[in-house]
């Protein structure tokens, strides 16, 4: 059993608001169960040294087959039929899509990663929901285009960031992919692996979508992809003729950063559950701690 003096050694030393003194995480407080009622599914030490080590984290079937149906179907109806869907209903947010904005596996994800512990409670999210689409691509769709990396050195403001302490390590703008549908080999985002802690440019060979600097990913339908915005990606051309590509991309970021020009619905906010409201409260830090009953409408 470790001493107290271990402990000490072993706790990531982070500065609290003011004089350079250690913030207590055992004194913070986050959200155990979501909006919905379900405990909070928290990151294995694995998944985190993995994520850490990558930038990226793959967790296949996490929704089961009959959830990632209804999700499925909701997406085609959005993306082929969206008049048929009540107006403040049609988006990434509306329908049973809403409740991947705060799925268990999500809230443990970010309350590790992405939020901000101060203004973090049970009724109050510690991070908040920066942007949501629905990626839809049949065979031919899609181009490829590599982008970020880095994120150890961008400059503050820019929230493309990785930042870490020996025990802990805290990234800004991140994206949330739900695949809906399988991925199979040759389909999906590009990564490359490690780069949001590249120190050097990246080579030539970054602009061919078939180099072994890329890594591809395969999962069945309901599998969530998280990986931090600073680390290189790029979407390629699907290729599957069988099935399209159905896929939320959602993006987090901390309380007090907004990168994309985008906001939702507020009438689909004003209708969420209080905790819910709290992934789109005002982009601050300054008394931003709240159970979300006066955001929306």
């Amino acid at each position: 059993m470790a001493t107290n003096s271990q402990s000490a050694k072993n706790t990531p030393y982070l500065f609290a608001h003011s004089l350079g003194q250690q913030l207590d995480m055992s004194a913070q407080e986050f959200p155990s169960v979501n909006a919905d009622g379900l405990a909070v599914v928290d990151l294995t030490p694995e998944q985190k040294y993995l994520f850490d080590m990558h930038g990226w984290l793959l967790i296949p079937g996490v929704l089961d087959e009959e959830e990632a149906r209804e999700m499925r179907d909701f997406g085609l109806q959005l993306q082929h039929d969206p008049d048929s869907i009540p107006e403040r209903e049609r988006s990434p947010l509306g329908g049973p899509l809403q409740k991947l904005t705060d799925h268990p596996v999500v809230v443990g994800f970010m309350n590790e990663f992405v939020a901000f512990p101060p203004l973090s409670r049970q009724n109050c999210y510690g991070f908040r929901m920066e942007s949501s689409s629905l990626f839809y691509r049949k065979a031919g769709d899609g181009q490829f285009g590599p982008h970020n990396g880095s994120g150890f050195f961008r400059f503050p403001g820019d929230t493309h960031f990785y930042h870490s302490v020996p025990g802990k390590s805290h990234a800004g703008l991140t994206r949330v992919v739900w695949e809906l549908n399988p991925v199979c080999e040759g389909d999906g985002t590009l990564l490359v692996t490690g780069s949001h802690k590249a120190a050097y440019p990246a080579p030539d060979s970054i602009h061919d979508p078939f180099s072994p600097i890329w890594t591809e990913y395969t999962c069945p339908a309901g599998s969530v992809l998280f990986f931090t915005e600073s680390l290189t990606h790029s979407a390629r051309p699907w290729t599957n003729r069988e099935h399209e590509r159905v896929a939320i991309f959602s993006c987090y970021n901390t309380v007090d950063s907004k990168w994309h020009d985008w906001d939702p619905d507020p009438e689909l906010v004003a209708s969420m559950p209080p905790l819910r409201q709290t992934l789109f409260r005002p982009v601050r830090a300054a008394n931003n701690l709240s159970d979300g009953s006066h955001y929306g409408v």
